[in-house]
């Protein structure tokens, strides 16, 4: 049965990598199951391991940390006022399929928007959530002996957004970040989003 476990407090993002490391190894060595990580981070800016690192502008001058990581895409921002979804999940019990893992992920947090009233969707050719030509959620996914990490990061609050006009997020020039309270046109917090999208993971993962 998967496990979705919230974190209370915001922490730093190179406990959260230990926190996913900790979890792939015991599912590898058999003594753990998959689990599912929501939490928010102290603020920090990521990367793929690419050789083009361009959307970081100049990392010099980045008001937080940037950390090169083992997940595809350009570079994003994680803070507070944002919910991170780490699924460490045993992609060989779940076909081997990561496109699909990535569409799923997609999936629920679509489907979260919507119990908010939030007309979210897909663009074309483009990973993530979005309202029109705005980008609510970023995802991306590595993964270890088919054992999945990273994952997905929504931005909930107004707060999570000043710290993307510092970068190019996503590598995509002229991508405008939204959140969902902005979107739904109402406060909505953490914690509530994090509910509404716990329900849309198992729906979807606890199979």
């Amino acid at each position: 049965m998967l496990e979705i476990i919230h974190l209370p407090a915001p922490i730093g993002y190179e406990d959260g990598l230990r926190l996913q490391e900790t979890q792939v190894a015991s599912i590898l060595d058999g003594s753990g199951r998959d689990t599912i990580f929501l939490l928010e981070h102290e603020p920090v800016y990521t990367i793929g391991r690419l050789r083009d690192q361009s959307s970081l502008r100049n990392p010099n001058s980045l008001p937080y940390p940037v950390h090169e990581i083992n997940r595809g895409g350009q570079a994003t921002f994680h803070g507070p006022g944002q919910l991170v979804g780490y699924p460490i999940l045993d992609l060989t019990s779940r076909g081997k399929d990561l496109h699909e893992h990535l569409r799923k992920l997609e999936d629920a947090l679509i489907r979260a928007c919507h119990r908010f009233g939030v007309d979210a969707g897909r663009r074309e050719g483009l990973t993530g959530v979005w309202v029109e030509n705005r980008k609510l959620a970023s995802i991306g996914v590595g993964v270890r002996k088919w054992i999945s990490m990273h994952g997905f990061a929504i931005n909930i609050t107004k707060e999570s957004l000043p710290p993307f006009f510092a970068i190019t997020p996503c590598g995509i020039d002229g991508v405008s970040m939204s959140c969902l309270a902005d979107e739904a046109g109402r406060e909505i917090t953490v914690a509530e989003a994090a509910v509404a999208i716990e329900k849309e993971l198992r729906a979807l993962f606890d199979a």
